[in-house]
């Protein structure tokens, strides 16, 4: 199977003994990825602070409990930190909240998680681990409202929220240290990922997920606005392959990257969802004044630079997606709800 410009077995055997760390490791794309470097071969260890709100969870790592080392921590703490990068060849940095309500309602908490830990870990790494390679996890609501689509690297920087702002500093933090200090770091700017292994308790981190469950649960999905935003919806596995990708390059330090997928309104995905589903409906309600201020509006991602560098382009359609996430939430429902 080609996973861009490096086959399956490539990417195996560059992994294949590799010590790696995880932060946010038992969360929706840490756990997802663990799984995939674990059958490379890998030596994995994850860090989680199991926050309820935040989407780790244990039996995201089920099936692979027993072949991995398990750091129940927060990364705030530098302490710990210090330790864990110690030894390690690559860390995937995927710790941090992505809730643009919560860090508007507490931005401290945003603060602390998603820009002074990452200070932390970066020095934890230039003190201890200067030969680690780190690839980050930084999102498209650094952007802001979209001036032009689709959305390239050098769109402006004009978040709406705390934690675009917030998120942003975490990844400059990351390329300043590549800069400065040598440290091989860079960053992959996701788009709106769904898949089996993400929280369901709430909407906050993320509404196609939840859409599912509303779906499941048969309830009557609600769409705020008009349901026409468009967003760049991207497949867990798809996502994984690409840090895959980023951390066996030698060519993506200092760099960042954007991530894309198929670009579809959220009417769009309920609609497929419900094919999907074989029952369901929606309905159009107006937007809570909280959303509304900070709603991006449409979102199209260009993600011709890891293309062209990597080969990476999503290859999940969208009604496959849905479907292999409905069919592990019926499974393992009581896991997650």
């Amino acid at each position: 199977m080609l996973l861009g410009h490096m086959d399956e077995k490539s990417l195996q055997k560059f992994y294949r003994g590799k010590r790696i760390l995880i932060t946010g490791g038992l969360g929706f794309i840490g756990s997802t990825l663990a799984k995939s470097l674990i059958n490379f071969g890998a030596e994995v260890t994850v860090i989680d602070s199991l926050i309820p709100e935040y989407g780790g969870n244990m039996f995201n790592v089920n099936g692979i409990k027993d072949k991995i080392k398990i750091n129940i921590s927060d990364v705030r703490d530098a302490y710990s930190i210090n330790y864990m990068v110690k030894g390690q060849d690559i860390l995937f940095n995927l710790a941090g909240t992505l809730s643009h309500v919560d860090s508007m309602a507490d931005p401290f908490v945003d603060l602390e998680i998603n820009v002074k830990s990452q200070v932390y870990i970066l020095e934890a790494c230039r003190k201890n681990n200067p030969a680690i390679s780190i690839v980050y996890a930084g999102t498209r609501n650094q952007y802001g409202r979209a001036q032009y689509l689709p959305v390239d690297e050098r769109h402006p920087i004009e978040p709406t929220d705390v934690n675009g702002i917030n998120c942003n500093a975490g990844e400059y933090y990351h390329i300043l240290y590549n800069k400065i200090y040598g440290i091989k770091a860079c960053s992959l700017r996701l788009s709106n990922t769904y898949g089996p292994r993400h929280q369901m308790h709430h909407s906050r981190q993320g509404v196609l997920n939840w859409f599912l469950r509303q779906l499941i649960n048969g309830e009557q999905i609600k769409l705020f606005g008009t349901g026409d935003q468009i967003r760049d919806v991207t497949y867990i596995d798809d996502v994984v392959e690409a840090f895959l990708l980023m951390g066996a390059s030698n060519k993506v330090w200092g760099e960042i990257f954007n991530l894309g997928g198929f670009p579809v309104s959220l009417k769009q995905f309920v609609d497929t969802a419900i094919r999907v589903h074989g029952k369901g409906s929606y309905k159009i309600v107006d937007f809570p004044e909280e959303r509304q201020k900070i709603e991006v509006g449409d979102y199209i991602a260009n993600y011709f630079k890891i293309y062209r560098l990597l080969g990476w382009e999503p290859r999940i359609t969208l009604e496959r997606g849905i479907e292999k996430t409905l069919q592990y939430y019926k499974k393992y429902k009581k896991y997650y709800w």
